[in-house]
């Protein structure tokens, strides 16, 4: 048996493990490196003065964390965010689940921000191979984000929450943009406009095929310092709509990284 066919399967075992349980319940990361973060994340958390919380997996984490191979994408997150006291709670390789499980457990736990920004579901759809990604998947990708809001609402009440659409990928065959946009279409119906906003960036990062444009991405799937770029322009108006323009100072809390990557102490 191939590599390939290993990890092939392997995906498979993982999709039919999350299949027996409920779309909208939360699922916690066994690793220990995960486990870290989220002890990390709940300090940062309790640290306060955060307006802004963007929750999400990889390509919501690179934009705001301090590992040293990520600090352009940091001093961009700065750049365009500085005086809205913006924080990074996104965390590599989650699923919906996963996102839902940390918020359950005391990652917005007496936050209170003003705006809420959520970027998931690319993992939930990049784990099988897209024939194996039938209606139920689709359908539970849209029911497990209809829990995140849920939450998030219950527990940041005054937010007002932007719904990421599921960015372009092309690190696979490009048929998972049939599901992506499948997906964004059951997203954008949970936003009322109001209380969440539903913004898709896609037509601004690819074509009308889902091909990323050059220079948008760096893998196929997590995005440049251009395609972050792309996403800063469009939640700059929407932030200084809800706050206001950005204050000459900031607030939140140092940014996070990969603990598995930290030196430990001398």
């Amino acid at each position: 048996m191939t590599r390939r066919m290993i990890a092939a399967l392997a995906a498979i075992m993982a999709c039919v493990s999350l299949a027996q349980t409920p779309v909208d319940q939360g699922v916690p990361r066994t690793d220990e490196n995960s486990r870290i973060a989220h002890v990390q994340l709940l300090e940062k958390a309790r640290s306060g003065g955060i307006d802004v919380y963007f929750a999400g997996d990889s390509i919501t984490r690179r934009w705001g964390t301090s590992d040293p191979q990520y600090q352009h994408f940091l001093a961009n997150w700065k750049e365009n965010f500085f005086g809205w006291n913006a924080a990074n709670f996104g965390w590599g390789a989650d699923r919906v689940r996963n996102i839902l499980w940390r918020l359950e457990n005391g990652e917005l736990d007496g936050v209170n921000p003003k705006v809420i920004v959520l970027m998931a579901g690319t993992n939930d759809l990049g784990s099988a191979p897209p024939a194996l990604v039938g209606e139920a998947m689709i359908a539970g990708v849209t029911r497990g984000v209809r829990a995140i809001l849920d939450l998030m609402q219950r527990k940041a009440p005054k937010a007002t929450i932007i719904l990421m659409g599921i960015t372009p990928r092309n690190d696979r065959d490009m048929e998972i943009m049939v599901l992506i946009n499948r997906v964004n279409d059951g997203l954008s119906r949970l936003a009322d406009g109001r209380k969440i906003r539903y913004l898709n960036l896609n037509d601004r990062l690819a074509d009308r095929t889902g091909k990323l444009y050059e220079g948008m991405t760096v893998d196929g799937l997590h995005l440049s310092l251009q395609g972050y770029q792309v996403w800063a322009d469009a939640l700059k108006p929407i932030f200084t709509e809800l706050l206001g323009p950005p204050a000459k100072t900031d607030h939140a809390p140092s940014p996070t990284g990969d603990p598995s990557a930290q030196k430990p102490r001398q």
